[in-house]
């Protein structure tokens, strides 16, 4: 199984970044050509959502993306390490615990971070979204074609 990790600073101009490397490794992986837009689209908009979190709640760590690929998938993890919510937030993924007097600020970040959700979710047929005292990730994987099986057809 071979593994790329990226990480970079919660800087917006970054995130292209990501989305290029992801595409390049996914081509490299095996992944469809015509899929390719799509992961560059969801990596992008998980690694915005990303440094949203990260910048909005004063998380300096860098924003970390790992790329794996398998023997019969690719997949991409993008993890921050602003600490969610966990049980008090009743599982939901993406809740992040903070002061209710933020309320209105919250309200729209959280609308924010909800609609990047259901865009990835959109884009991608295999998400897990994963939040926690440590931080949230959000694994998305899709299926590769051999090398083989491009010779033979």
């Amino acid at each position: 199984m071979a593994t790329v990790e990226l990480r970079f600073s919660a800087q917006p101009e970054h995130v292209r970044t990501a989305r290029l490397v992801a595409a390049a490794v996914a081509r490299r992986a095996g992944v469809d050509e015509a899929v390719l837009d799509e992961v560059r689209l969801a990596v992008g908009e998980a690694c915005s959502r990303a440094v949203g979190l990260h910048r909005s709640n004063g998380v300096t760590t860098p924003i970390r993306v790992v790329l794996i690929e398998a023997e019969k998938t690719f997949s991409i993890e993008v993890g921050d390490e602003v600490p969610g919510a966990g049980a008090a937030a009743g599982g939901v993924p993406g809740a992040r615990a903070g002061d209710p007097g933020e309320a209105a600020d919250e309200a729209d970040a959280d609308g924010e971070d909800e609609m990047g959700l259901a865009v990835i979710r959109g884009l991608v047929d295999d998400v897990e979204v994963t939040a926690g005292e440590d931080g949230g990730t959000i694994r998305m994987s899709w299926p590769t074609t051999p090398a083989d099986a491009d010779i033979l057809s």
